[in-house]
């Protein structure tokens, strides 16, 4: 089970830093903690850090591009330069995961800030895996409103496609602006809005605001209000550490990976396999020159054993087997062996395969002559058999001997072409 020590950014770089560890179900490793930033280093161990970032410093706008990876981050700035107030230049854009609706959530923060934290960091000794702005540690959840209050802030979402941070506002006034309230109670264009909403929120908030629960709950179905008694920090990095949230370590900032620091510690392995590489190509090579060298000198001795045999023809002998094969010929030594032995085997087949109870226990061939060596049951079943493979028009069988071993009987049955 992997561990994440969850570190939360204080919003300027005098603010103390809070941090919690956690694992990947959802447990709580050690209570919350807060102090300056490179005490956290000190509880990171082997686990890997997730960074929340302030999320007054970040945006969360949606884009609909079909481009993927590198194309992706390449076109976002254009897509998205004109709900931007800053220069493209000025601004880092990192792309999450594409939702139900084809739309991809982009979270867009500047340059400067982004190096800001990075230094902060670097300066504590801490190394992150990922940077989330914070307000992503509230989850989606499907049919349902969610509504975090951090401090001063409100953190939103649908549980679909809509989420947002406001700032010194009541969690009235975040559902107007998410289009779930109007003047008069729920919206028009609210209708296939959730009316269940899920708060999280500190003890003093929930007394603070006692009189928008109430109206919440006229105008809603249902209003669940969990309290965070130890902050909202161990809130967000549940969330955060099951892998919701948008990594803002994307393009310029990913994880360039050290090769050299990589295989530096299989150098020497590496060096010993190219070693023993270079000595089987060099064995290789041996080998096919000692071989040419033996093919060259035996075509040189057949070529010279073949002049005395046919002294008029002074052709290169090209192919030492056609060549052998063609003197056998001019002898009356032709391949006609196969013409007989095989078509012989192919009609004792038949005839072992209707009596499956026999077994061959030997073939020889000499002189046009097959000899065959069979177990069987019984007598009845050689002899059927021998007439199975007398049947044919070419070939004649007869049984040479019997002898019973136990409870089979072992014989031998010659076959020869009829005629021969």
């Amino acid at each position: 089970m992997a561990e994440f020590l969850v570190i939360r950014l204080g919003a300027d770089e005098n603010a103390h830093a809070s941090w919690i560890a956690v694992d990947d179900a959802g447990t709580r490793r050690t209570p919350p903690v807060m102090g300056p930033l490179h005490e956290a280093a000190k509880d990171v161990r082997d686990r890997q850090v997730i960074v929340l970032v302030p999320a007054g410093e970040t945006s969360t706008l949606a884009c609909d591009l079909p481009a993927k990876g590198a194309r992706l981050l390449a076109a976002l700035p254009f897509a998205l330069e004109e709900q931007v107030a800053d220069e493209i230049e000025n601004l880092h854009f990192a792309p999450g995961v594409r939702r139900s609706n084809g739309g991809i959530p982009v979270v867009v923060v500047a340059h400067d800030r982004m190096n800001a934290w990075l230094d902060r960091l670097r300066e504590a000794g801490i190394r992150p895996a990922r940077l989330v702005p914070e307000d992503h540690g509230l989850a989606f959840v499907p049919n349902t409103l969610s509504l975090l209050v951090a401090e001063d802030q409100v953190v939103f979402n649908d549980g679909v496609n809509l989420e947002f941070v406001m700032q010194d506002v009541t969690p009235t006034d975040a559902l107007t602006a998410a289009g779930v309230l109007g003047e008069d109670g729920l919206a028009d264009e609210a209708e296939d809005v959730s009316r269940h909403l899920l708060v999280y929120c500190e003890p003093t908030d929930q007394q603070r605001f006692e009189n928008d629960w109430s109206t919440l709950r006229q105008h809603l179905d249902s209003v669940d209000i969990n309290l965070l008694p130890d902050g909202v920090l161990p809130r967000l990095a549940v969330t955060v550490a099951s892998g919701a949230g948008i990594d803002l370590l994307q393009g310029r900032y990913g994880e360039r990976s050290d090769l050299g620091a990589i295989f530096r510690p299989w150098r020497y392995a590496a060096m010993l396999l190219l070693a023993l590489g270079v000595l089987g190509v060099a064995g290789k090579a041996v080998d096919y020159f000692r071989l040419t060298s033996e093919e060259a000198s035996l075509r040189e001795q057949f070529t010279a054993e073949y002049r005395k045999i046919r002294p008029d023809d002074t052709r290169e002998v090209l192919d030492p087997l056609g060549t052998v094969t063609s003197i056998r010929r001019s002898y009356g030594a032709g391949p006609s062996a196969p013409a007989v032995f095989l078509p012989s085997l192919q009609q004792l087949a038949l005839a072992m395969q209707a009596n499956k109870d026999a077994e061959i226990l030997a073939i020889s061939y000499r002189a046009g002559v097959i000899d065959v060596r069979l177990s069987a049951p019984d007598v009845a079943t050689l002899d059927k058999i021998e007439k199975s493979v007398s049947q044919s028009a070419r070939f004649s069988a007869s049984i040479q001997s019997t002898d019973r071993v136990g409870d089979q009987v072992n014989s031998r049955i010659q076959i020869r072409e009829v005629g021969s």
